[in-house]
């Protein structure tokens, strides 16, 4: 808030966010070490390429954290405008892969606008909450404007094709539409469509279904589509209470696939046992109560508001990949925060915990 007096940035938000991304290098490199050897000819690759973009995203994360979250309001349409524009581009020129064509290649650097948006979007739903306060009490004028905001960029992210990132985002602007004061029987019936919009979205497309399918019973098509769940439950299981010991993975030895990256709790599991992606979970937990109470303490709504979406947007992306991984939720493509291999995810995630520690700065939280 500006002229507000600032007081230091909340140490456990900062504390657990560093211990995420310790955690997470080490196990980037624990997992990724054998294929990057294999593929790469050089097993600390992904391990490098991790730290580089950690530094870059600790960087951006103490820049924001510094840098008056108030302020931010006035860039909020037009980051959103700038958003949209690269998720169309994305979609004309963007590199494919896996069959999806997530990443813009800048020539000096290739990024997923996927994970820009989230938290342009977040952004703007606090800025346009906050700004229309008296309005969120009716459909019309208030729900409809900002879910039809939401479904356009849901639909740009599921042309790519990317249904895991859809739903964070759809969940995300929902949770904040829940904060803002949202009546309750609108919120009963964007749940219900929701409901029916994501069963749609699996049925039209023949992988999906398979999936859903294999979430069902992976173990009627073990070698297939039920493979990679059925894998993760073996790293998970293999693991006990104490883990087979840091390093010590047979799943990464090219049982599990993407197991630095979607997969990597299921690692995580193997080595770390219980205790270990139990530990995980508490930090995880313990970011949203802190994330939480600086929502509830900040004075302003925006900031509340804001301490609310980038709360959500990570811890809401946590549960749909830990979800996936323990075969609670069907298959789909989702990175763990600070925890999987990928810079895109990396730095936008600690873009979005800056803003967050600065508006923790300018709130009464104990």
């Amino acid at each position: 808030m500006q002229g507000a007096k600032r007081e230091s940035p909340d140490f456990v938000i900062f504390f657990v966010t560093l211990l995420l991304l310790t955690i997470g290098i080490v196990m980037v490199f624990s997992a990724s070490a054998v294929s990057a050897y294999l593929d790469r000819g050089d097993s600390f690759y992904y391990l490098k390429r991790q730290l580089r973009w950690a530094l870059i995203g600790i960087a951006v994360m103490i820049g924001f954290m510094n840098y008056n979250y108030y302020r931010i309001r006035r860039y909020a349409n037009l980051g959103l405008l700038f958003s949209l524009m690269l998720l169309v581009l994305v979609l004309l020129v963007g590199t494919v892969s896996h069959g999806s064509s997530r990443w813009l290649n800048l020539g000096f650097i290739s990024f997923q606008p996927s994970e820009l948006i989230k938290l342009l979007l977040v952004i703007f739903m606090a800025k346009s909450l906050s700004d229309h306060q008296e309005e969120i009490q009716s459909f019309f004028k208030g729900i409809l404007p900002h879910i039809t905001i939401v479904g356009v960029i849901c639909l740009l992210i599921l042309l790519q094709p990317d249904l895991g990132t859809a739903v964070s985002i759809a969940g995300t602007a929902y949770l904040m539409l829940i904060a803002a004061g949202a009546r309750v029987r609108h919120l009963v019936f964007l749940a219900m469509v929701g409901g029916v919009l994501v069963f749609i979205a699996i049925l039209i497309e023949p992988y999906r279904l398979e999936r859903l399918i294999a979430f069902l019973n992976p173990w009627a098509d073990p070698t297939d589509s039920g493979f990679q769940i059925i894998q993760s439950l073996l790293a998970l299981g293999s693991g006990g209470l104490m883990g087979m010991g840091l390093g010590q993975s047979r799943q990464k030895f090219f049982y599990l696939p993407e197991r630095h990256t979607d997969f990597i709790y299921a690692i995580l599991g193997e080595e770390l046992g219980f205790l270990g992606a139990s530990f995980v979970l508490l930090l995880f937990a313990i970011f949203l109560w802190r994330g939480f109470k600086v929502a509830l303490s900040v004075r302003d709504t925006f900031g509340s508001l804001l301490a609310v979406g980038i709360t959500s947007m990570i811890v809401f992306q946590m549960i749909i990949n830990v979800g996936v991984v323990t075969g609670s939720m069907p298959v789909t493509g989702i990175t763990l925060p600070l925890i999987s291999y990928g810079g895109s995810s990396l730095v936008f995630t600690l873009a979005g915990i800056g803003i967050l520690l600065n508006i923790s700065r300018f709130a009464s939280v104990k």
